[in-house]
């Protein structure tokens, strides 16, 4: 493998986060009072050291569905009300909303990134929370929120209209025509609030739903948003096994590339660019929800989201894949500009919290593997005759991938060649030799690894299987040779 020239240089925003009022993520999760970790505002200081360690670069907050059904005014101020969450069908209490999340990204250290109720919201509403937030003392909400405690404008820079009103279980959705429309009267009304905020809208891998949004809506946005799940789960809670999880590899950047090509279609590929801003390899359970007909009893659509929280099913077939989509999210920096792994605690997240305090699945470490040790400028390369392997598709049928999936990075603090290596094979090692471009000689290397002894290695309470193992700085003699190991994350420094 051979790494060449500097291609482009990815935003940090690419490794971001999200997390949603819906079952243990808010609530139990990185809000909890009544823990011992919690410090006096309520939130878990616990979560909070380890979102800083993997440098959470922005936290898009409160939805997802949650948001469509959502009036931020009731979450702000002394006194709070109570709300019955139409999107998840639980009691909201509203005792985390605006400031407190404020609060929380300001300790994290990120960037918030505040989706709005464009479902039975308004453009007015939403143009009021971008007053709230951003203006210095004019207004009516301004004022309120400086009443509230907070006499600075809290400046949020990133706001999506809406989440996914494409889709009929979306509470508020629209047609296309409808979305178009609603989309660019609530950003004209948003900018005139604040000039800088950065706009994005929801869309999908649809022509006609774009084309009109992007017609209409174009000038005012600098992002497009879309999601992805690939392992569905909502109704049934069927998980891929390893093998399968693989098959999905096959398939991590047709979005990207239907959304680039539509952009540079029209024009707007140097104006707007992908927020990815939700992605998971595994979909959220939540049966008889999102669906015609609805749970009676809390046994039947609340009690199963417990699943969600079952460590076990968080193996290297999570970690291997969130690597790979993170490789390709590298490989695509010029036009993805901000990705929000969805979420960040409980339910698929990469932070599981219990009360005596929190575990760190499988996903947690190839963030902090990423975040910590790879580059920021993406590099030239190519892989002399790559090996592909089959693997079986979860439903039937097959997917012919790639053994390996690499990314060559330089870190532009201090020059180190950093190049991701994943090795999808199951059950054997494979070997890596990295040849340098120009006549350079590599003169020392390491290898950092996230893995563990199976492909059904996880991480539970007391039990930690999967780990991040960085090893020693070793003497080079012009090229770098590695073995990867089975089912394994690694990322290669070379000096």
């Amino acid at each position: 493998m051979r790494p060449g020239r500097v291609m482009m240089k990815r935003d940090a925003m690419i490794y971001g986060h999200f997390i949603e009022h819906f079952h243990r993520q808010i609530y139990g999760g990185v809000y909890d009072p009544n823990s011992p970790f919690a410090g006096g505002d309520g939130l878990r200081t616990d979560v909070l050291e380890a979102m800083k360690k993997i440098r959470v670069p922005v936290l898009r907050w409160p939805g997802g569905c949650f948001v469509s059904s959502y009036d931020w005014k009731k979450a702000v101020g002394p006194k709070r009300t109570p709300v019955f969450d139409k999107a998840w069908r639980v009691e909201e209490p509203n005792t985390f909303g605006t400031d407190e999340y404020i609060a929380m990204c300001r300790k994290i250290g990120c960037e918030p990134y505040i989706c709005t109720n464009a479902g039975t919201g308004t453009a007015q509403e939403m143009s009021d929370w971008v007053e709230y937030c951003n203006l210095e003392n004019e207004g009516e909400f301004a004022k309120w929120r400086i009443a509230n405690g907070h006499a600075q404008p809290y400046g949020v820079k990133y706001w999506s209209i809406g989440n996914e009103n494409y889709g009929w279980w979306e509470l508020g959705a629209k047609s296309s025509d409808e979305w178009c429309r609603l989309a660019t009267e609530a950003a004209k009304l948003m900018v005139h609030v604040d000039p800088d905020a950065e706009l994005s809208a929801a869309a999908l891998t649809d022509i006609d739903w774009n084309v009109k949004l992007l017609r209409h809506c174009g000038p005012w946005l600098k992002w497009i948003s879309i999601h992805r799940y690939w392992n569905l789960a909502p109704n049934e809670n069927v998980l891929a096994n390893y093998e399968q999880t693989m098959a999905y590899t096959d398939d991590l950047d047709t979005d990207i590339a239907k959304v680039r090509g539509l952009l540079t279609a029209m024009g707007l590929d140097k104006q707007i660019k992908i927020a990815f801003d939700e992605w998971n390899l595994r979909g959220w359970h939540h049966p008889n929800v999102h669906t015609i007909r609805q749970g009676r009893t809390k046994d039947e659509y609340v009690t199963p989201r417990d699943k969600n929280d079952i460590n076990s099913d968080y193996t290297m077939a999570d970690a291997v894949f969130t690597a790979c989509f993170l490789n390709t999210l590298n490989r695509n920096a010029d036009i993805v500009g901000m990705a929000n792994f969805a979420p960040i605690a409980n339910t698929r997240g990469c932070i599981y919290t219990h009360e005596g305090g929190i575990v760190l699945r499988s996903t947690y470490h190839v963030f902090d593997l990423y975040v910590n040790y790879l580059g920021d400028e993406i590099l030239d390369g190519w892989m002399d005759s790559p090996e592909t392997m089959t693997a079986g598709r979860l439903g039937g049928g097959e997917a012919v991938v790639p053994v390996l999936d690499v990314v060559f990075t330089r870190r532009s603090e201090d020059g180190v060649l950093a190049v991701a290596a994943v090795n999808k094979h199951a059950s054997e090692a494979r070997s890596l030799t990295l040849t340098l471009e120009g006549g350079a000689q590599a003169k020392a290397y390491r290898v950092i690894t996230v893995n563990g002894e199976s492909t059904e290695s996880y991480n539970d309470v007391g039990m930690e299987q999967v780990t991040l193992a960085q090893g020693e700085w070793m003497a080079a003699d012009g090229e770098v040779c590695v073995t990867l190991a089975p089912h394994s994350v690694n990322v290669i420094q070379i000096k």
